[in-house]
């Protein structure tokens, strides 16, 4: 097993990536940490993975609160002792033209995206460096490294964290190693609700997709996963993108039928 006698902690892990990476990580031998605002969610995530065979706790976390992070790490590291992969996958997503965005909305999108990601490495890393080990992985999105009409707020949050995290790995290394993921068009909540926005089925954006489909959320877990483990161990500030191909470039000439 790739995560064998692991502690992990995984924010946002009620729903989506976060909740199939706690599964996956939980298959691989590790000791998982779901956090959620939403307790629901949060424990049907535990009870998937105890019934399983795993190993889980559920914390209720606010990640834009610095108390609920204390919190938090204080009520883990009671179970575990320590942590040694933190995955600040936490987030939101909306598509609005900067013009109808209201500050609150603006403050909202930095607050959970950028700010819950920075307390999460402000108040766990200090564990994996008395540890002298760990690995710290950031959700970011390729709408962080190229603009999309609509969403300045979301893109300048996935931006904020890329350029974070190689901020963090420079400060964190040589003992913590900090990458970031960028995922496309996932099959998940956010592209659902970006099909309805555009009055499209969520299948429509495969079209703009070089493999010619959607991603799963698994195909995320995977790279989180790779990063997470020992088998990454002399990657660090790095970005690693999960999206078909999208950002890789743009065709020019239609193919031959």
């Amino acid at each position: 097993m790739k995560l064998k006698d692991k502690i992990a902690l995984i924010t946002g892990s009620g729903t989506g990536i976060g909740k199939t990476t706690a599964l996956l990580f939980a298959q691989e031998g590790a000791s998982v940490i779901v956090t959620d605002i939403n307790e629901e969610n949060g424990r049907s995530t535990v009870d998937e993975i105890n019934q399983n065979g795993g190993n889980a706790i559920f914390l209720k976390h606010d990640v834009t609160k610095e108390e609920d992070w204390i919190r938090v790490v204080e009520e883990a590291t009671k179970v575990y002792d320590s942590i040694d992969i933190l995955f600040n996958n936490a987030g939101i997503f909306f598509i609005k033209p900067i013009f109808e965005t209201s500050l609150e909305e603006w403050n909202q999108m930095m607050s959970i995206n950028v700010t819950g990601a920075f307390l999460g490495m402000k108040h766990v890393v200090p564990h994996m460096l008395k540890k002298q080990s760990g690995s710290v992985i950031n959700a970011s999105s390729n709408a962080g490294l190229f603009g999309v009409a609509g969403m300045a707020a979301y893109g300048a949050s996935k931006g904020a964290i890329r350029i974070m995290t190689k901020d963090a790995a420079m400060e964190f290394a040589p003992y913590v190693r900090v990458n970031s993921i960028h995922p496309g068009y996932i099959r998940t909540q956010m592209i659902e609700y970006a099909a309805q926005v555009s009055n499209k089925q969520p299948e429509d954006q495969a079209v703009t997709v070089p493999l010619k489909r959607l991603g799963n959320p698994i195909e995320v877990a995977q790279m989180v996963l790779y990063l997470a483990s020992d088998a990454s161990s002399y990657v660090t500030g790095s970005e690693f993108v999960i999206d078909g191909g999208v950002t890789a470039g743009q065709s020019v000439w239609d193919k031959a039928e």
